[in-house]
């Protein structure tokens, strides 16, 4: 049996040597079991590239000259991948002792680990669909979850998430549609859809810190995740009657956020590519 871990990093080099380090520390001990390690560089200008070399040289590496950002980085290294089973894990992610076995050993066909801070309080990191009806009264975010217990976890985030090879070929990989915002939220849906159960582990410890990546351009990533949330109700509930209703609450959320009040969000959110995406986020100074 073969484990393969995919980390898609850009410019986030001191995180994902921790969770590079932790990957060695902790390994997937599993008689014959055997682990590779895929990290999707995407133009980085860190030197991550140079410091894999040197220092995690077991690393499959796949060196972008350009930002194709995250959902076509991982798409390009679940294709890439030779395991049978798949676990996304972001470069703020650090597995505990054990934390591998654990989500393996549960043996379901999709599994989300127990993300903790650094100072050890447990993140609320399962929550539900967000429905028409859901967007309007923010419910999505506030659910009843035991983190101490583990069970069915509708909407895991993707920071670390364990699913086989089997889910893969049925459901797909992240829809590029969403390049770096909705696109786990979509990907659970469909699994869900497809009637395959996502399973939460608390004995799975990860270390997680909050968005290395996009705190540095907070309301650029604010716009575009309302874009794209905008987008995900376009995708799954076009019929729905709310969702004219959800299109202003969340276009109001976006205004209210980052003071643009007024700009147009674009039709059902528009269309994000990797490079209109680059130049969004350009927009606070910050080149992807």
């Amino acid at each position: 049996m073969r484990l393969s871990v995919i980390i898609v990093h850009w410019n986030t080099a001191p995180d994902l040597r921790e969770c590079l380090a932790a990957l060695r520390a902790f390994p997937w001990s599993q008689p014959g079991g055997e682990t590779e390690i895929l990290v999707v560089d995407n133009a980085s200008s860190d030197g991550a590239v140079a410091m894999l070399a040197a220092e995690f040289p077991e690393v499959r590496v796949i060196a972008n000259a350009e930002n194709v950002i995250y959902a076509a980085a991982t798409n390009q290294a679940l294709k890439a991948a030779t395991g049978d089973y798949f676990l996304l894990l972001n470069p703020d992610a650090c597995v505990t002792a054990g934390g591998l076995d654990k989500l393996i050993a549960a043996q379901k066909a999709i599994v989300a680990a127990k993300l903790i801070s650094d100072d050890g309080s447990v993140q609320k990191s399962v929550r539900a669909f967000p429905t028409p009806l859901a967007t309007i009264t923010g419910s999505w975010t506030r659910l009843a979850f035991d983190y101490e217990k583990a069970g069915p976890a509708p909407q895991p985030m993707m920071s670390c998430l364990l699913f086989t090879r089997a889910v893969y070929e049925k459901i797909g990989g992240l829809d590029e549609r969403f390049p770096l915002f909705f696109n786990d939220v979509d990907w659970s849906l469909r699994a869900e859809r497809a009637g395959l159960e996502t399973w939460y582990i608390p004995e799975a410890v990860v270390q997680h810190g909050h968005g290395g990546t996009t705190k540095r351009v907070r309301r650029s990533a604010v716009w575009e995740s309302r874009r794209a949330w905008l987008r995900f109700l376009k995708k799954h509930f076009a019929r729905d009657p709310l969702r004219p209703l959800a299109t202003v609450a969340i276009t109001l959320d976006a205004w209210r956020r980052t003071g643009r009040w007024g700009k147009s969000l674009g039709r059902d959110g528009g269309e994000t590519t990797p490079e209109s995406l680059r130049r969004e986020l350009e927009c606070e100074g910050r080149p992807s």
